[in-house]
């Protein structure tokens, strides 16, 4: 197969300086470069196992292959190899490890009722892939280029690990990138690592009487104006296990954080969050489907959130308002109290539209309606537009299909 065949996405224009790269370059050295890509075929290749014996062990089961692409300050990027899955190599003083330069992203790729394979709006994952580098100072790159690795990786491994006869089913993606340098000292790391890896995820979109959340203990929160929360780098998941773990522990599912003394909502867990109520009559009492905002750039700017908004506001125009503004724990109590509350989700990657029951907060459990049993109405619609998507059965220029190679 000749690698320039496995991707439609148009190459990115050149020049890693124009990127506005964190690190210095004289925008001569090699980009990372898709067209480039180097295949090492596995010579033992394992059975693909079921999605429930997949997910019930305590490692992640990964595909038969992983892209790796190498970074120096002096000489840029290497070219991209994909090459069996295994395990990496890494110095004991290797940046990573002591100073956290690292980042990642997540996203699925599905295989369609219609027997084809997609990827979700991988552009929008690229793009902010490069904006989690950037801010980590980490290496720039072309985001088309990641684009089309991924596209690559699924041509490979997506027959064999997604066949057709396995419709509505999934496998997720992890491009990462690493610091690999090997010296400590508190500096920008002058060498990386970008790699790749698809895998099975067990499904949590359906936690049997939805998404139990508790807030956030007082002394502690997920993220800060001024901090790196828009960012998806790995510094913002590790302090926030420790509140989490102890909300389990009570019977509730994840953290719904607040932020400020004001108790302002931002996230559940790393999903965004959504609530759907009736704004006050002194408002004008119409329906809203409310969720933090991203100009003080405290949550992430989710991909699922993303299409959350953009489907609500094109779908259900007149219906409800889409708002995106700061607002409270106190405000979703008192909605609840006067009976405006109407539902509430959960929205990522990961969880997908996870529909929110309960939300406990200073000692009191704040029940919220699922008027369809286990989901709420709008929690339900906006679901099934964007498994539509995702699976094919509807065409949409979100789902990105990958040429699979026979």
């Amino acid at each position: 197969m000749s690698p320039t065949a496995v991707s439609p996405v148009p190459q990115a224009q050149n020049g890693l300086s124009q990127l506005k790269n964190g690190q210095t370059t004289n925008g001569h050295l090699p980009e990372l470069d898709a067209s480039k890509l180097i295949y090492h075929y596995t010579t033992s290749p394992r059975a693909v196992p079921d999605e429930a014996t997949a997910c019930a062990g305590t490692e992640t089961i990964c595909t038969d292959h992983m892209i790796t692409a190498t970074w120096d300050l002096s000489t840029g990027w290497s070219a991209p190899e994909l090459k069996p899955y295994g395990a990496i190599s890494l110095m004991p003083t290797a940046s990573v490890l002591h100073y956290a330069t690292e980042c990642f992203e997540g996203l699925k790729v599905y295989r369609g009722f219609d027997g084809g394979l997609r990827l979700f709006r991988p552009d929008c994952n690229a793009a902010r892939m490069l904006m989690s580098t950037l801010r980590i100072s980490l290496p720039g790159f072309p985001p088309a280029e990641l684009e089309r690795l991924l596209l690559a990786l699924m041509a490979v491994d997506g027959p064999k690990w997604l066949p057709r006869d396995r419709p509505g089913s999934y496998l997720y993606l992890r491009p990462a990138m690493i610091g690999t340098q090997p010296q400590l000292g508190v500096q920008a790391p002058r060498q990386a690592m970008l790699f790749i890896t698809a895998s099975f995820m067990p499904r949590m979109d359906t936690p049997v009487g939805g998404m139990r959340l508790h807030t956030n203990p007082q002394d502690m929160v997920r993220a800060w104006v001024g901090g790196f929360g828009y960012a998806k780098v790995g510094a913002n998941y590790g302090p926030s296990l420790l509140a989490t773990n102890e909300a389990r522990s009570r019977g509730y599912g994840q953290i719904l954080w607040l932020y400020g003394p004001e108790g302002y909502c931002t996230e559940a867990g790393a999903s965004n969050f959504f609530v759907v109520w009736r704004a006050r009559e002194a408002e004008g009492g119409r329906l809203q489907l409310v969720t933090a905002p991203l100009d003080d750039r405290l949550i992430l700017d989710g991909v699922t959130r993303r299409s959350v908004v953009q489907l609500a506001r094109e779908r259900l125009a007149g219906e409800i308002d889409v708002v995106e503004r700061k607002y409270t724990v106190d405000e979703l109590v008192e909605a609840r109290k006067e009976g405006r509350l109407v539902e509430a989700f959960a929205a990522g990657t990961a969880f997908f539209i996870c529909p929110v029951s309960l939300v406990h907060h200073n000692g009191q459990d704040v029940d919220i309606p699922m008027a369809e049993g286990e989901s709420g109405l709008y929690t339900s619609k906006i679901k099934s537009w964007l498994a539509d998507i995702m699976y094919g059965n509807e065409q949409h220029e979100w789902g990105v299909v990958v040429p699979e190679e026979k």
